[in-house]
């Protein structure tokens, strides 16, 4: 039976809003290393021991947090990629996007930027290639590279871990019925950016990341995913789920509905512009 969806284009599948990121910490203000990301022993007069990847950070944010932490010049880490001889799967054509997995790092008497790089990659290879991970993706008649592709657009939707399998299965869902995904996360990647507000003008951008106007998976991982929405992407629970949004810190609403959906982003709308409001400077009086 033929689904009557709606127009592409008025279709707004995920707009979580700033008290949500705030409250999961999604988004990384200003540089990459505006985290925590250093572990230090004392006794070496503070000189960095460890690097540390947060779940859900872009490779362009690893190449400055390890710029950073072996005090390189910007640009060095990314430079020096085609030296660092990963391995990577065929699909990736030499792109690490999804593969730099999130753990922490030591980084040894001499580290380069190439042994970090090559660490992390063989760390995702021996996450990724097991048993269980392969079983799951052909289980949902995809390839491990498309089910870490999945698991990065999880990771960046997903407001809490437990989240993350419905987000899954939204993607799922899509993919079935034919549907874009329209995911505000692939648009962001797209810009290089960390927002909550998509505007009609960025759907109709032209990039394979626009899952707005193009179909399926886009051509690589937006991020570097961890194992929560690794098994998310791979063993999403049932569920007819079309939509979601999350309206406020900790209610997250999935609907195949969309007129209860559009209530939602209505009532999502509402809460962002109250918060803005709020923190909006008083007026001298």
């Amino acid at each position: 039976m033929q689904m009557n969806t709606p127009p592409r284009s008025t279709i707004r599948l995920t707009r979580r809003g700033r008290l949500a990121l705030i409250a999961t910490g999604a988004v990384v203000a200003g540089t990459a290393v505006a985290v925590p990301l250093l572990s230090v022993d004392r006794h070496e007069e503070k000189k960095p021991t460890s690097l540390v990847i947060p779940e859900g950070w872009r490779a362009s944010q690893i190449y400055a947090a390890v710029d950073k932490v072996l005090a390189l010049p910007a640009g060095t880490t990314r430079k020096a990629l085609p030296k660092a001889h990963l391995k990577l799967p065929n699909d990736a054509e030499g792109n690490p996007e999804g593969y730099l997995f999130p753990a922490t790092y030591p980084l040894g008497k001499k580290p380069t930027p190439q042994a970090l790089l090559a660490q992390m990659v063989d760390t995702a290879n021996k996450k990724f290639n097991g048993a269980p991970i392969a079983a799951g993706a052909q289980r949902n008649a995809m390839n491990v590279y498309q089910a870490v592709t999945i698991a990065s657009i999880v990771q960046a939707e997903s407001a809490t871990k437990a989240d993350m399998g419905k987000v899954a299965r939204v993607v799922f869902n899509r993919l079935e019925r034919g549907m874009p995904l329209q995911m505000d996360s692939t648009i962001n990647y797209a810009l290089n950016r960390f927002t909550v507000k998509t505007t009609l003008e960025d759907t109709r951008i032209e990039s394979p990341y626009n899952s707005y106007q193009r179909m399926g998976l886009p051509p690589t991982p937006i991020d570097s995913p961890g194992e929560e929405a690794m098994r998310a992407a791979i063993n999403p629970p049932p569920g007819d789920w079309l939509y979601f949004v999350t309206v406020k810190p900790g209610d997250t609403r999935f609907t195949a509905n969309y007129e209860e959906h559009q209530r939602n982003v209505a009532e999502f709308n509402k809460n962002r512009q109250r918060t803005q409001a709020s923190q909006s400077p008083s007026k001298p009086r």
